[in-house]
């Protein structure tokens, strides 16, 4: 398989959980916001979103205020910000549309569909009058997609790329909100809203179809604890860091055919680290730490898979500007218009193109 189709189908799959992503965030968010508490609160909940993606640099030098129509248009519409829903689901549908012939019709009907009925609900006003159908239908429009590849593609090298665009990415995300959800309960000041971290709690784990999983692994109250636990080290559940590196590592297997390479060093190092952890020692050690730790590793990943597999990535360029601020790990990498990828959403690159096969 040539690198340039590989690159394609990793990324398709790529942005199509990361819309399915951020509409589950989103979502959690926006029913929050429904509960009783402080302004002060329910905005912290709106920088959080935006922190998670690493955004809110892109979102503060656009608006003055953090109301949740703003934030919630600014990561669904915004064609602006590149992992908007609209951005993704885009990125999705051209991806898709230029490998065509390594997939098939229902995947490349399902993704456009996606896409154009996005535009048709957005210019309808579906955010104003109801947000989270609009949710709703993203989540079912991802599960969709990846039905089609596991029930109709043939298990080859086109159908490991997208998988392992998938788990990457989700490994990413689960990473994200875990640490952005700790972050806020350490920086938080106002006591009197303790009463409804029980709602907060069962929020994070609405946001990642963890709340049955939750109840029947621990048939108990909800804590930090075990939600971390949870999210981080439970290998039968397929949105936890354990599984989806697990994922990764045989995936990366497959497209080597076992021969021993970079990617398949590091991903089956991460495995073996997160078999090894226990969910108390992580958190005496401190999990802010652990999970920054836990995405540069991640990204390291990500970026031997495209360096060994698809298209490579650049050298980054470093920022000239002293009025930037660069993240300290980037969100998750993202393509750049001609359809290579950037590893940094606010750093220029240039990219060479490969046309010898992986």
């Amino acid at each position: 398989m040539l690198s340039r189709t590989a690159d394609h189908l990793f990324w398709m799959a790529r942005y199509t959980e990361r819309a399915e992503n951020t509409a589950r965030m989103l979502d959690a968010n926006y029913q929050l916001s429904l509960l009783p508490q402080s302004d002060e609160y329910a905005e912290l909940g709106w920088r959080a979103m935006l922190s998670i993606s690493e955004l809110s640099g892109i979102y503060s030098a656009g608006h003055r205020s953090m109301k949740s129509g703003d934030v919630i248009d600014f990561m669904v519409r915004d064609i602006s910000n590149p992992s908007s829903i609209a951005s993704c689901l885009r990125a999705a549908r051209e991806n898709a549309r230029a490998v065509r012939s390594s997939t098939n019709s229902e995947l490349w009907e399902s993704l456009n569909t996606t896409w154009l009925e996005c535009q048709r609900m957005l210019a309808d006003g579906i955010l104003q009058r109801q947000p989270y159908t609009f949710f709703e239908w993203v989540k079912f429009r991802s599960h969709l997609s990846r039905g089609v590849q596991l029930g109709t593609l043939v298990k080859d090298d086109a159908f490991y790329f997208m998988r392992l665009g998938t788990f990457i990415e989700r490994a990413d995300n689960t990473a994200r909100i875990l640490d952005v959800k700790f972050e806020m309960l350490e920086q938080r000041a106002d006591t009197s809203a303790q009463p409804f971290d029980y709602h907060h709690w069962t929020a994070v784990l609405g946001s990642v179809s963890g709340f049955e999983v939750y109840r029947r692994v621990y048939r108990d109250v909800i804590t930090p604890e075990r939600v971390a636990g949870l999210l981080i080290l439970y290998r039968d559940w397929p949105r936890s860091l354990a599984a989806s590196i697990a994922e990764a590592e045989l995936l990366i297997g497959h497209v080597t055919k076992g021969r021993d390479t970079e990617a398949a060093r590091l991903a089956a190092r991460l495995s073996s680290g997160l078999s090894n952890k226990d969910i108390g020692d992580i958190l005496q050690d401190g999990l802010h730490a652990y999970l920054v730790e836990f995405l540069a590793r991640v990204n390291d990943l990500a970026s031997s898979i495209s360096r060994e597999f698809l298209l490579p990535i650049a050298p980054e360029v470093p920022e000239v500007s002293a009025a930037s601020e660069a993240p300290s790990h980037t969100q998750s990498q993202s393509q750049s218009p001609d359809g290579s990828q950037d590893q940094s959403q606010t750093t220029a690159t240039h990219f060479q193109s490969q046309s010898s096969s992986s």
